[in-house]
């Protein structure tokens, strides 16, 4: 804004009013913002997890109809996986019986239950 002051310009700048009102606004758009990344990241972690469990399980099958017993995860690799698949949430998988379901320690990462 521009101010008049004894026939002249003041300055060219912004008061600390608009200033003030500008940064509640960018706070405002942060505080709504940070909570839904921090969901969708939750649930994108989640959903790698799943995926990487309905992996296992398939490879397990396959490894089933070949092979008698319950599979070791190198048992998995690098023949019916190409790579040790890892929780992104930083848990741990179980593998269980070819017949049996592969399982996450982390609540809410099972194969089959999308939420």
């Amino acid at each position: 804004m521009n101010h008049r002051i004894n026939g002249g310009l003041m300055g060219k700048g912004f008061t600390l009013v608009e200033i003030m009102i500008v940064v509640m606004v960018i706070s405002l758009i942060v505080a709504i913002a940070i909570p839904s990344y921090v969901s969708a990241r939750r649930k994108s972690m989640m959903y790698a997890c799943i995926g990487n469990l309905r992996q296992i399980d398939a490879a397990k099958q396959i490894w089933g109809v070949e092979n008698s017993g319950d599979p070791e995860m190198s048992d998995l690799i690098p023949g019916y996986i190409r790579r040790t698949p890892a929780c992104p949430s930083g848990g741990t998988y179980t593998l269980g019986s070819v017949a049996g379901a592969t399982t996450c320690d982390i609540s809410g990462h099972v194969a089959g239950v999308d939420s």
